[in-house]
């Protein structure tokens, strides 16, 4: 490892007179720098991993530098990262995370997908900038990381040098935040169940008549959940948001929304509605009230995003929603742009507001939500300082693209903590072949699927895909989504993923890569890929009894496989699924 010194950026913004300390730990060393006199301790909680604290003797800005080699590295993954997986250059733009978007947190990844460095700051509500990438001079790999930090509690780092799994090390991130800032209760089941949305199949088209079309059916096929999106509290079509923020349901579309709402129910089917929380339409009766209480309005939006650190623009939000639970009968609400209120430059709070920052406002505003309800929050607002207001949190919008639903997902899974991940909604062409289906499905086997088509409009196979896929969601949801976690090759896409539970381990493929037998216990395989002859990496002699499925559940072949070391190849359908279970 070597020094830190030279990694600052022509632009990089400069502290006023600022003290530097040079901090030598875990055969690193830190170039701390603050407007202010700086302490600092670091501690080794366990070979490998190391937690630096740098504190000020006044409140302050404080940055922490270092490097690493640059050997072997593949990828650099970031919560924030999207498709891009690469090695950035240190010069570009900082990263900035904070409650209302992104996640304090990175790792460059090795060849072997180990984790170089893994690091993340414990500060989860106010901005924390970093930048990361290759030192062009040196061939090394740069980090700094800055917030403004007190003197009570510093700027907080935890650094994995272990160069295990780099899931592992984040899901240990994962944990360290939720030790550093308390427990966080558990998300009930029908969060972790399949849903249908309507956003997709619908758009603005909504109504009390077209969802309870759908309900029957989702619930027949396995959904558990159905997820009302915009379009409920308007008659406009018009795709913008000028008549969002009175939030009174459309009464030509809900007549009765309570009663609505009880039909859907008495489907057995949880309802969540949508609120696009931080924006007041152009268009609306509330304009006049809040345009002097405002961050920016968004011309394109026809809308304006209202600043939550003024109590009475708070009290009005959340008292919306909490007319949904409390009057309507909704099981829980699905809460759209909170990343929003991240604007750049914020006007000055005036006198009538209780915070000074922003970030600060949009907690108090969650506090003040509903909380025995079930809550969606999406990509991405993925900070740990949402957990203690959300259930779940779903991929940003990818619709019809499987790929980036997977990684996006994948991305959500490494870092989600308590909260049950679910998939961009899904959809398909009428005409679509049910291999397709199957394999939108397989894309995001790993977290809670989203059905958003007209499901009286399915063909039979598409019918018979639907219930096949969604009922082994279903039974293998402890070990798909609360298992141990093992995505693999996140510098291609992770072309194979696993989930391990038990004696249960499921992998699903999606590229032409082999994928290995386990010693004992049972193998699910699900190939998401078109190719259909399956390679498998075999440990070790014994007999297996293979049971080979097609996308609709349908049995294709069953009997009992001699195993031998080395690669064996096994004909799995496109969107089908092998079972292969361990004799000997």
């Amino acid at each position: 490892m070597t020094a830190a010194p030279g990694i600052w950026q022509p632009h990089d913004r400069a502290f006023e007179q600022p003290e530097e300390v040079r901090v030598e730990a875990a055969g690193l060393e830190f170039e701390c720098s603050a407007a202010a006199v700086l302490t600092w301790t670091a501690a080794e909680p366990s070979p490998g991993v190391l937690e630096l604290r740098v504190v000020p003797d006044r409140s302050a800005d404080v940055r922490v530098a270092w490097r690493v080699p640059c050997v072997d590295a593949t990828a650099f993954w970031a919560a924030d990262g999207g498709e891009h997986r690469g090695l950035p250059p240190f010069w570009r733009r900082p990263r900035t995370a904070a409650l209302e978007k992104n996640a304090p947190v990175g790792c460059l990844v090795g060849a072997g997908d180990v984790a170089l460095c893994t690091f993340a700051a414990g500060e989860v509500v106010r901005p924390v900038r970093t930048r990361t990438g290759v030192v062009e001079e040196t061939g090394e790999f740069g980090f700094w990381v800055e917030h403004e930090a007190e003197p009570d509690t510093g700027l907080v780092l935890r650094l994995d040098l272990t160069r295990r799994h780099f899931a592992t090390t984040l899901a240990e991130v994962a944990g360290w935040w939720r030790a550093l800032h308390g427990p966080v209760a558990d998300v009930p089941r029908a969060a972790r169940m399949p849903a249908y949305s309507t956003w997709y199949a619908m758009q603005q088209h909504v109504s009390a008549e077209s969802v309870e079309r759908q309900a029957g059916p989702a619930a027949e096929l396995g959904c558990e959940a159905i997820i009302v999106d915009d379009g409920w509290h308007s008659d406009d079509r018009g795709r913008g948001y000028g008549y969002v923020g009175e939030w009174e349901p459309s009464p030509t579309a809900f007549p009765d929304i309570s009663g609505h709402v009880a039909k859907v129910r008495g489907e057995g089917l949880a309802y969540l509605l949508w609120y696009a929380l931080p924006f007041v339409g152009r268009h609306t009766a509330l304009w006049e009230r809040v345009r002097g209480y405002t961050l920016a309005y968004k011309e394109h939006m026809n809308a304006a995003v209202v600043d939550p650190r003024y109590p009475h623009v708070r009290d009005l939000i959340a008292g919306h929603l909490t007319r949904a639970v409390t009057e309507w009968g909704m099981d829980g609400l699905k809460i759209d742009f909170i990343d929003q209120f991240a604007v750049e430059d914020p006007p000055e709070p005036g006198p009538e507001a209780d915070c000074r920052t922003v970030n600060e406002g949009v907690r108090r505003l969650l506090a003040q939500l509903p909380r025995d309800c079930l809550v969606e929050l999406r990509q991405p607002y993925v900070s740990p300082g949402l957990w203690p207001y959300a259930t779940m949190v779903r991929a940003s919008d990818c619709p019809l693209s499987p790929a980036h639903n997977r990684q996006r997902t994948v991305d959500l899974r490494l870092i989600a903590g308590p909260l049950a991940v679910h998939a961009d909604m899904l959809m398909w062409h009428p005409d679509e072949r049910p291999e397709h289906v199957a394999t939108q499905l397989l894309n995001v086997l790993f977290a809670v699927p989203q059905i958003s088509v007209d499901l009286t409009a399915q063909t039979p196979g598409q019918r018979e895909v639907l219930r096949f896929w969604l009922g082994f969601f279903r039974e293998h949801a402890e070990a798909l989504q609360r298992g141990s976690f093992e995505p693999a090759r996140p510098d291609l896409g992770y072309p194979q993923v696993t989930a391990r539970s038990g004696d249960t381990v499921i992998t699903a493929r999606y590229a032409p890569v082999p994928v290995a037998v386990p010693a004992t216990g049972t193998l699910w395989l699900a190939n998401g890929d078109a190719s259909t002859d399956v390679l498998l990496r075999v440990p070790g002699s014994g007999t297996a009894h293979a049971t080979i499925l097609d996308c609709r559940g349908r049995t294709v072949t069953e009997g009992d496989l001699p195993l031998r070391p080395g690669i064996a190849q096994i004909d799995v359908p496109e969107g089908g699924l092998l079972r292969l279970a361990r004799q000997s």
